[in-house]
């Protein structure tokens, strides 16, 4: 009963301690509706983009639809530069809206999508005791816009890009610039985490203890070499408690040989499971890459698990070029339900973004559909 009580308190404190403050405060679980295409348009310069943020052209499809908060993107992880945390103001991450690649060249990421809220306009939940009704189309509507669809639809090409050499611009290769530096031990974000309810406060915490942990590790091991018995300690305790064992092995393919491919032939609505983590392990170089696919520590967690193949990806866009480029050695799938928790990571904990991680089918196992389904 007290956890949304403190939640309000946490967030009313934030703009005491000089924390930005959300212009409609938009909180995960909250409903909103996506704003008439002509309101959206009347935000955007003519290149697109609110504050350095696109707007991409398949966003138009949700105007007018009611969909839930998924979190709040106050911050974000920087996947161009890998320098950590970003900041982001007044914008959230809609329930499973995911960019469908078609404007990019067919890219396969699935990234989830940014949306400002000046796009947005918050409603009451569905089934409400009162809910209004829904609003009509405002006068606002008739307002001459500053972009039109075909700018928004001229912003998805990069300035350099030629026929030749094809680059494309989304909000994935265009986030240094609608964002700002977060350092990790600015505690305020951490705080707005909680307060959003992007997470919860025992997830925060453990968040917390393992980055303590792994600090205590690699502090402590490496100049003392006990660092893989200190490792080994951790997981018998995570045993104990039925917790993830430390995700930050290193792969033990040897140095010059060749890691192993292994291709299923695996469709979307298919299961398969993903490999215990020692047995990945096996599978990986010192790089923690299988055929140059790195295997992240968030997607530790989710090993021995069995799961319906989400897509099966043959192409993405280079976010720091902005060019298409395949994914080697027979592409890569994802997973239903498998994203980025951002539990682990280093120098970006509790990143919202909920990246959809790239599998080798070398770490996978074809799996029959659990009783009572069906492939698709």
């Amino acid at each position: 009963m007290l956890i949304n009580p403190l939640r309000r308190l946490v967030g009313a404190l934030l703009p005491l301690v000089g924390w930005r403050a959300a212009k409609l405060g938009l909180n995960a679980g909250d409903w909103v509706e996506v704003r008439s295409k002509q309101e959206i348009l009347r935000t955007l310069n003519a290149n697109g983009r609110l504050n350095g943020l696109p707007f991409m052209p398949q966003m138009f499809q949700y105007c007018g639809k009611r969909l839930k908060v998924f979190k709040r993107a106050h911050k974000t992880c920087d996947t161009i530069h890998n320098t950590g945390g970003r900041a982001l103001a007044d914008a959230v991450h809609l329930d499973d809206v995911r960019c469908d690649g078609e404007a990019y060249a067919g890219c396969g990421t699935a990234c989830l999508i940014f949306w400002k809220e000046a796009w947005l306009k918050r409603v009451d939940a569905p089934g409400a005791k009162g809910a209004a009704s829904p609003p009509q189309q405002r006068a606002a509507d008739d307002l001459t816009p500053t972009c039109t669809e075909e700018q928004v639809q001229a912003g998805t090409v990069a300035a350099d890009s030629t026929d030749e050499d094809p680059r494309y611009a989304c909000q994935a290769t265009d986030l240094l610039r609608a964002t700002t530096p977060l350092p990790w031990w600015d505690s305020r974000q951490y705080l707005e985490d909680y307060s959003s309810g992007n997470f919860s406060l025992s997830q925060l915490l453990s968040g917390l203890v393992f980055a303590s942990c792994r600090a205590f590790i690699n502090r402590v091991g490496y100049p003392t070499g006990k660092r893989d018995a200190l490792i080994r300690v951790y997981d018998w305790v995570q045993r104990l408690r039925g917790g993830v064992e430390f995700p930050r092995k290193v792969g033990r393919v040897p140095a010059g040989d060749k890691t192993p491919l292994i291709q299923l032939g695996l469709r979307p609505g298919e299961y398969a499971r993903l490999k215990s983590f020692n047995e990945i392990l096996d599978t990986l170089d010192s790089n923690n890459k299988t055929r140059g696919l790195y295997f992240d520590v968030e997607e530790v967690p989710y090993c021995g698990g069995t799961y319906r193949v989400r897509s099966h990806v043959e192409r993405i866009i280079d976010e720091r070029t902005g060019r298409p480029v395949p994914i080697k050695s027979g592409g890569a799938v994802t997973l239903e339900n498998v994203w980025c928790r951002a539990c682990y990571s280093q120098n970006r904990l509790f990143c919202p973004r909920a990246v959809l991680p790239f599998f080798r089918e070398t770490w996978l196992e074809r799996r029959a559909a659990p009783a009572g389904e069906t492939d698709k």
